[in-house]
C-alpha cells in the first residue's frame, strides 16, 4: 500500500516513491566533541552510500529509567551544539522535546521534532510540536495498538500541520520486553502519512538492567530486514562509536560499521522488492 509523501526540507522527501530515510547518531549529546565527530563519521556514511540521512541526537533525555542517569546538556546547550553540526555538515537534524513550552525555540534549530514514546498522547506537546511547521516524528507508544496512532496523526493535522508521521517501536509483551508486529506498518501507512523504523528501541528490553535498560542488539539487522521487506519508508537508529562507553542506551546503540552493514541490507531489499 503506498502512502504519501512528506518534506523534511527542501531537497529531501521520503514516503511513497521516495528513496527511505535514515534518522541515525547517539541517543544523548554527550559533548560537542561527540556529537560534532558523529556528525562527520555519518555524513561520510551518507556520502559513501549516497542516502538521505537526518542527524539525531537528545538535548535531554527526560524519561530515563533512574534519577541518576544521564539526561543531557538541556536545551539551550544542546541546540546550539546541534546548530554547530548543521553548520559543520549541513545535515538536517531531529531532537526530542518534552514540553509544549520547548517546541517554538527547538523549531528554530530543528528540522524534525521528535516526540517521545511515552508522551505520544500528550495533546498539546503534538499540537505545538506541529503547529510550528516543522515536520514532526512522533514515536509510537509500546502501550497502543497500531490502529490508535491514527488519532495522533489526527492532532497534528488539526493542528494545520500534514508532515507528521509515526516511528514504530514495538509494543510491550510482557515484563521488559517489547515485540515488533510487522502488520503495524501497512496499517500505519494505511493512514496516510509515512512510517519509520526505530531498530534501536525496539530492541530495547525497559528497566531490564535494574537501573538502566537492558536490549538485545544481535536482532538489529534481521529486525531492520524484515521492516524494509513489510513496508517501513524509513529506519531509525542510534549509532555510537563506543556503545560499551555510551551515557545513554548502551545496550542498543549500533556502531558506524554495523549501521553501513544494515543500510546496505535495506537499499538491496528496497531495490529487489515491488513496492507494497
Amino acid at each position: 500500500m503506498s502512502t504519501r509523501s512528506i518534506a523534511i526540507t527542501d531537497t529531501i522527501s521520503f514516503g511513497g516513491d521516495h528513496p527511505p530515510l535514515f534518522i541515525a547518531g547517539p541517543c544523548v549529546i554527550e559533548s560537542r566533541e561527540h556529537a560534532l565527530r558523529m556528525a562527520r563519521t555519518l555524513l561520510a556514511l551518507r556520502d559513501e552510500l549516497k542516502i538521505n540521512l537526518v542527524f539525531k541526537s537528545s538535548f535531554d533525555k527526560a524519561n530515563r529509567t533512574s534519577i541518576e542517569s544521564f539526561r543531557g546538556p538541556g536545551i539551550e546547550a544542546g541546540l546550539d551544539i546541534l546548530r554547530a553540526v548543521k553548520e559543520e555538515t549541513g545535515l538536517p537534524l531531529l531532537s526530542d522535546i518534552h514540553e509544549w513550552q520547548q517546541a517554538e525555540r527547538a523549531a528554530e534549530v530543528l528540522d524534525i521534532l521528535q516526540i517521545p514514546a511515552f508522551l505520544c498522547r500528550q495533546t498539546d506537546l503534538v499540537a505545538a510540536a506541529a503547529r510550528t511547521g516543522k515536520a514532526v516524528g512522533v514515536k509510537k507508544g509500546q502501550f497502543l495498538s497500531p490502529e490508535e496512532a491514527k488519532n495522533i496523526l489526527d492532532k497534528g493535522r488539526e493542528a494545520g500541520n500534514d508532515r507528521v508521521f509515526i516511528t514504530e517501536r514495538g509494543s510491550s509483551f510482557g515484563y521488559q520486553n517489547l515485540v515488533v508486529d510487522m502488520r503495524a506498518f501497512p496499517i500505519l501507512r494505511g493512514f496516510g502519512a509515512p512510517v519509520v523504523y526505530d531498530i534501536t528501541h525496539s530492541m530495547q528490553k525497559p528497566g531490564g538492567e535494574g537501573r538502566q535498560t537492558g536490549g538485545t542488539p544481535q536482532f538489529a539487522r534481521p529486525l531492520a530486514r524484515a521492516a524494509a521487506a513489510a513496508g517501513a519508508d524509513g529506519f531509525f537508529m542510534e549509532v555510537h562509536d563506543n556503545p560499551p562507553a555510551a551515557l545513554s542506551d548502551r545496550t542498543t546503540q549500533i556502531r558506524p560499521e554495523a549501521a553501513r552493514e544494515i543500510i546496505s541490507d535495506i537499499l538491496a531489499l528496497r531495490a529487489a522488492l515491488p513496492p507494497l
